[in-house]
């Protein structure tokens, strides 16, 4: 996600950008000077794959899995989208649009491209446009949620600029599959499931989280973040099984949710006079107003997360590291904090490691008695990206193409017999099927 500012300042002096990629094995990192990729596969050691800083002020980076295939965007030609293969250190092909590219979404079949106003859907085989929505209401930022499941391969993306509509795309068949009104205020988030069956929903007001059905649109679950104040809801993400939800805002507080259905027992008759006040009490909310009724009825958060600072853009992932469930939060203040999450019993997330996105570690116990819990928070300064990567320049690319959908984009920059391939067998998607 961006984390610069709204001003358009990096966080934490050079961060620009932060996400992980599909399954949660690695986080992207791009800055004022390149970009970056970190494995994820221990807590202890934030160890840093690849860098590369011939490319300056990268505001999109999007890996595919744990390919070597990844899709940049930089500030100084924020029209023009780059698909790289970063280990060759070659560029595959580029496409240019009408308007600033706001948002890049993979996954084994489809390359989505994010404008204020359309969207374009690319198959990620050989890069060719399939599909364009168009005049979508305005999305200033750039807000989408691409499945990463083959078979539910949907696209999702808000309907209406100024209450909650949720259209449903998709992008195998290329047809829309459904509109869910999900909130009366415009969204803030959205998050597919890994199965692409469910579609969880943030709104503006940010008190709120529902998770929906796909394709249906039935409503599933619904959970309350609070009721105090309003928040901004920097994003939202599913475990890799569908069990949990993770939301994080503009709070000192990441909040996780259970997805279970409680098991309805068969009423019993109460014997006390407490039993007697809750059988009153819960048959007196079919009295209620509706809002209150629904409040009754929405779960809380399973296990909260305590942030060492507030009212920075972040973004947040439930994953696996070393047989161990864990919550990771990538802030604009230049690092990734990793907690505990007990999937039984719940409860407050332990701070485990604070790692800096510029390599460098330092300890959770230094960090927490550097760090003020009074917002805001002073950002810290964002290390200076060190060494040079292997990233080698294209050689000029050939006739570019005007495509009828609205996409202008260079041919393929290798030999045309081995044009969009990936060579390691192990790596996914081959850009052409091999026929040999």
């Amino acid at each position: 996600m961006n984390l610069a500012s709204q001003s358009g300042e990096a966080g934490a002096g050079q961060l620009l950008f932060a996400n992980f990629n599909q399954d949660n094995t690695s986080l992207a990192v791009g800055s004022k000077s390149g970009y970056k990729f970190f494995s994820l596969s221990s807590v202890d050691k934030l160890e840093q794959i690849y860098e590369c800083t011939d490319t300056e002020d990268v505001c999109i980076v999007e890996r595919l899995f744990s390919s070597s295939l990844v899709a940049i965007v930089s500030l100084k030609a924020p029209r023009k989208l780059k698909v790289c293969h970063f280990k060759k250190g070659t560029e595959i092909c580029n496409y240019s649009y009408s308007n600033t590219i706001l948002a890049v979404k993979l996954n084994r079949q489809r390359l989505i491209v994010c404008l204020e106003e359309s969207l374009y859907i690319h198959n990620i085989r050989d890069m060719k446009v399939l599909h364009t929505i168009r005049e979508t209401p305005p999305n200033p930022a750039g807000l989408c949620a691409l499945s990463i499941n083959n078979d539910n391969c949907y696209l999702a993306y808000p309907g209406s600029a100024t209450i909650g509509e949720v259209q449903v795309f998709d992008t195998i068949n290329l047809r829309a599959a459904n509109m869910i009104p999900a909130h009366d205020s415009p969204l803030a988030a959205l998050a597919f499931d890994a199965s692409g069956t469910k579609l969880a929903t943030a709104s503006e007001k940010g008190t709120v989280i529902r998770v929906f059905s796909i394709p249906e649109g039935q409503k599933l679950f619904e959970f309350r973040r609070g009721v105090k104040r309003c928040v901004s809801i920097c994003s939202l993400a599913f475990s890799m099984d569908g069990m949990f939800l993770s939301a994080s805002s503009n709070t000192e507080t990441v909040h996780i949710f259970k997805l279970e259905t409680v098991k309805e027992k068969p009423p019993e008759e109460p014997t006390t006079w407490t039993g007697y006040f809750g059988k009153v009490l819960m048959a007196s909310t079919s009295y209620l107003p509706s809002q209150v009724t629904e409040m009754f009825n929405q779960g809380r958060a399973f296990a909260p997360a305590p942030l060492p600072f507030c009212g920075h853009k972040n973004i947040c992932s439930l994953a696996t590291i070393q047989k161990i469930p864990r919550l990771l939060v990538g802030a604009a203040d230049g690092y990734l904090y990793m907690y505990n999450l007990d999937p039984q019993e719940g409860g407050e997330c332990a701070l485990m490691k604070q790692h800096r996105l510029d390599g460098s570690l330092e300890t959770t116990n230094e960090i927490l008695d550097s760090a003020s819990h009074d917002c805001p928070l002073v950002t810290q300064t964002y290390g200076a990206a060190a060494g040079k990567g292997t990233y080698v320049p294209s050689s000029p690319t050939r006739l570019a193409y005007t495509d009828d959908l609205g996409a202008v984009g260079g041919a393929c920059l290798e030999d045309e017999a081995s044009a969009l391939r990936l060579d390691e067998d192990s790596e996914h998607p081959p850009m052409i099927l091999r026929t040999d």
